[in-house]
């Protein structure tokens, strides 16, 4: 699966994706109707109604996947209407791929996206809590230094108060604290820190990239800032849905341990394989 070469629209679709003030992703169907290879919101459609159908035919809630929204577009100097739109989540727009057009190329690549990221979520669910540390902890490391590379592209010359900025967010403390609080070494925070934990703090890094370059953003004072709002509304998110705040987590073996007791396993297996 990992050997597919995806085409264009997928990144395309990834970069139409909207973020509300739950932290919770969703698209509009105008949006998404060109990345499909539709011209016509009445040949759009006809592809929602089946796309809605699959989904009552599954028996999921169409209000959970396609919430119906309007907007007001102006169509004259004095004069504006309002057309018809939905918010979709990630289902829906399999839903919508599944049953568009498959000559189209665009259908053919988001069906493709759509099984790859599936089989994705199937490998993920079914790897050991270790391994999911694991990746989730790499993923954490790369989208780290992604930012790090934003944030000094964008002028910010004090990393530490920087990085800082987005831990105060998502703790409610400055990283200090949270070490002290947890009994952590200093520089060990995010090695010790569990799956959940560090899920949060992807969240919170990826977000702060996005932002920063989106809204174009610029210095230490308005990159500090906006890492903090960012942190911020994770940790409101996570407030809402009843989550544990990440400073009430409780903190994980050191990483390094998790590694070399994969590598001692692995060094054992095969070592059984060859008698």
């Amino acid at each position: 699966m990992e050997n597919i070469v995806l085409g264009d629209s997928h990144k395309n679709f990834e970069s139409i994706k909207k973020i509300d003030k739950n932290g919770v992703e969703y698209w509009l169907a105008r949006d998404l109707m060109p990345v499909l290879g539709y011209d016509q919101w009445k040949n759009f459609e006809e592809v929602l109604k089946r796309a809605k159908q699959a989904c009552i035919k599954s028996g999921q809630d169409i209000g959970n996947h396609f919430a119906d929204i309007g907007k007001m577009v102006k169509i004259g100097i004095n004069t504006v209407r309002e057309i018809k739109d939905l918010k979709l989540d990630r289902y829906a727009c399999y839903l919508i791929a599944q049953n568009g057009d498959s000559r189209k190329l665009q259908i053919a690549q988001a069906q493709t996206y759509f099984a790859i990221q599936t089989r994705k979520q199937e490998i993920f669910e079914n790897l050991s809590n270790g391994t999911k540390r694991l990746f989730v902890r790499s993923q954490v490391k790369i989208q780290n230094k992604k930012l790090m590379g934003t944030a000094k592209a964008a002028g910010v010359t004090k990393f530490g108060v920087f990085n800082d900025g987005g831990y105060r967010g998502l703790y409610g403390m400055p990283l200090a604290n949270v070490e002290n609080k947890k009994g952590i070494k200093k520089g060990e925070f995010l090695d010790r820190a569990g799956t959940t934990e560090l899920a949060a703090n992807l969240f919170r890094i990826t977000q702060t990239d996005e932002k920063i370059k989106k809204e174009n953003i610029m210095g230490d004072s308005n990159a500090t800032w906006a890492h903090n709002m960012v942190g911020g509304k994770v940790r409101q998110t996570i407030k809402d849905i009843g989550g544990v705040l990440p400073e009430d987590l409780s903190p994980e073996p050191h990483i390094k341990l998790l590694v070399k007791e994969r590598k001692l396993l692995a060094k054992k297996d095969k070592q059984l394989k060859k008698k």
